[in-house]
């Protein structure tokens, strides 16, 4: 099981005006996150933190794989990720609206980036995600395409038209 604990950043114990950390997020990560998207998969994350005065920025680098369902056949695909990610955090008691900067408790002082890195991955998959081109379940492919193709066939035999709408193709065709 993955510790958590390590993506946690201590903002007023760092020292040097920049801070690297690296970490290797595999299969645990995923299970430790409990997220509903990405389950499985191995990445690297780079997070550099920038301190100034009044805020921090941190710029992430991502690369890797993920494992995610593909949305034809339903089977597990390598979706690969690479993205690059930035983020100001800066201390205080409010909360914040704005999607690039978190306000960190100034009493407390740190900042966890477990979740952070989690959702600029989500973020980084396509929204269509399919397998290449060959390499989908054939049986799924086959059930989905006798399945769709006899839904549209019900479809067109049961479709009555709406008589105000044949009037108005009427009037097209004679322009």
């Amino acid at each position: 099981m993955c510790s958590l604990e390590s993506f946690k950043v201590d903002l007023k114990g760092l020292s040097a005006t920049e801070t690297v950390r690296e970490y290797s997020l595999d299969d645990s990560y995923f299970e430790a996150i409990d997220a509903p998207e990405v389950k499985s998969g191995s990445l690297h994350v780079s997070v550099t933190i920038r301190k100034s005065t009044g805020f921090f920025e941190l710029l992430f680098h991502t690369e890797g794989v993920v494992r995610i369902p593909c949305n034809l056949c339903l089977d597990d695909m390598d979706q690969p990720i690479e993205t690059d990610n930035r983020l100001m955090a800066k201390f205080g008691t409010q909360e914040s609206e704005d999607d690039e900067v978190v306000i960190v408790d100034e009493n407390e002082g740190m900042l966890d980036l477990s979740w952070l890195i989690y959702e600029f991955v989500a973020l980084a998959i396509p929204i269509r995600h399919v397998h290449a081109p060959g390499k989908c379940n054939p049986a799924m492919l086959k059930a989905l395409e006798e399945h769709s193709s006899d839904r549209s066939s019900d479809e067109e035999s049961n479709q009555v038209t709406d008589p105000r709408w044949e009037a108005l193709l009427k009037v097209r065709k004679e322009e």
